[in-house]
C-alpha cells in the first residue's frame, strides 16, 4: 500500500477586462513528486504560473512561469486519466514546462497553442544556454460541431515539442536508446470519438520521436470506455510501443482493465488489471528480460 501523492492547487481565475490576469499554482507531495524535475526540498512545482489577456483578435491567453505539457492523452494527475497507471507513451513525453505559452482561439471549434521554454522536460531553472538552445512547443485542437451528428464533440489534437533533455533519460526515452542528452522532436497526434452509442467512447494517441533526423521510436494507444451505469465505467487501453534503433531490442505490447465504481462521493475509486507483454524479452523499467508481467492495482483519491 502507497500514498502516491498530495495535489494542492491554489488559481484565480482571468478577471473580467481587455487586460486581466489571473494565476495558477499547484503543487506535489509525496513519492510521485520525484517524477518532475523541478522538486525542491522534497516538494514538486507542477504549476506556477501567471495567466494573461493580451486584447489581440479574440484575445491571446498567455502563461508565463511553470505550466503543464500541451501533448499527450494523458495527464501527470492520475484521477484525470482514464487508468490509475500511466501508458508507455506518458514517459517519452514531456510533464510540464518552464517559459512562456501563448494560447488563441481561431473559431469557436479550433485553437492553437505555442511557446518557448528552457527544455524539453520539466527541470526547474534549467539554463536554456546549457541545454544548446530553447524548447519550442506547439500544438492545434479541432472540435467536431454539432452538424456532425454523432461525431459532435469529437476532439483531434496534433502537437509538436522541439529541443533538448536537461537531464539523463528515464523510462522509455532511455530503451530508445537517447544517449548525450541530444536534440529531441516529439509529434504527437490524439483524438477522442463518441461513436453514437449511449456510455461508449473511443480515444486513439500516436507518438513519434525522433533524435537529429533519425527515427527513435513510436508508441501507438487506443482506448475505450463504456460506461454500464450511473456509478461504475469500465476503461481499456491497449498500447503497442517499440524501438526503431537497432541497437536497442525493445518492443512491448500492454493492455490494461480499469472498473472506476462511483461508491462515494468526490471519491476516485478502482481496481485494474494490466498485464504487458515484452514481445523481444526486454522490459522497460529494469532493463531486464521479463517476456510477461502481471499487476493488479487498486486506487482511492479523494478529489475535493
Amino acid at each position: 500500500m502507497n500514498l502516491d501523492v498530495i495535489d494542492i492547487k491554489l488559481s484565480s481565475a482571468l478577471a473580467e477586462g481587455e487586460w486581466a490576469s489571473g494565476y495558477n499554482v499547484e503543487l506535489w507531495l509525496g513519492p510521485d513528486a520525484a517524477e518532475f524535475g523541478n522538486v525542491t526540498g522534497g516538494i514538486a512545482i507542477k504549476n506556477a504560473n501567471v495567466a494573461l489577456n493580451i486584447p489581440v483578435g479574440n484575445g491571446i491567453q498567455a502563461k508565463v512561469g511553470i505550466f503543464d505539457a500541451i501533448v499527450g492523452y494523458e495527464s501527470a494527475n492520475s484521477i484525470e486519466n482514464p487508468n490509475y497507471s500511466r501508458s508507455l507513451a506518458y514517459s517519452i513525453e514531456p510533464t510540464s514546462h518552464q517559459g512562456v505559452l501563448l494560447s488563441y482561439k481561431l473559431l469557436d471549434n479550433v485553437s492553437v497553442n505555442a511557446g518557448v521554454a528552457n527544455n524539453y522536460n520539466a527541470v526547474l531553472n534549467a539554463s536554456a544556454a546549457a541545454s544548446s538552445g530553447f524548447t519550442y512547443i506547439a500544438s492545434a485542437s479541432i472540435t467536431a460541431p454539432d452538424s456532425l451528428g454523432f461525431l459532435k464533440g469529437a476532439v483531434l489534437t496534433a502537437g509538436l515539442v522541439d529541443g533538448k533533455l536537461s537531464s539523463a533519460p528515464t523510462g522509455v526515452l532511455k530503451e530508445f536508446n537517447v544517449s548525450n542528452v541530444p536534440d529531441l522532436t516529439l509529434i504527437y497526434v490524439g483524438a477522442t470519438l463518441p461513436t453514437g452509442i449511449d456510455g461508449v467512447n473511443l480515444g486513439v494517441a500516436w507518438d513519434r520521436v525522433n533524435a537529429g533526423g533519425d527515427h527513435l521510436g513510436d508508441a501507438l494507444a487506443g482506448y475505450v470506455s463504456i460506461k454500464l451505469s450511473d456509478k461504475a465505467t469500465l476503461n481499456t487501453r491497449v498500447e503497442y510501443v517499440a524501438s526503431a534503433v537497432s541497437t536497442v531490442d525493445f518492443e512491448n505490447i500492454t493492455t490494461t482493465l480499469t472498473l472506476d465504481y462511483k461508491l462515494w462521493a468526490n471519491v476516485v475509486s478502482r481496481l485494474e488489471y494490466r498485464w504487458q507483454r515484452d514481445i523481444a524479452g526486454f522490459d522497460a523499467t529494469t532493463s531486464g528480460a521479463r517476456e510477461n508481467s502481471h499487476q493488479l492495482l487498486a486506487q482511492i483519491a479523494y478529489k475535493f
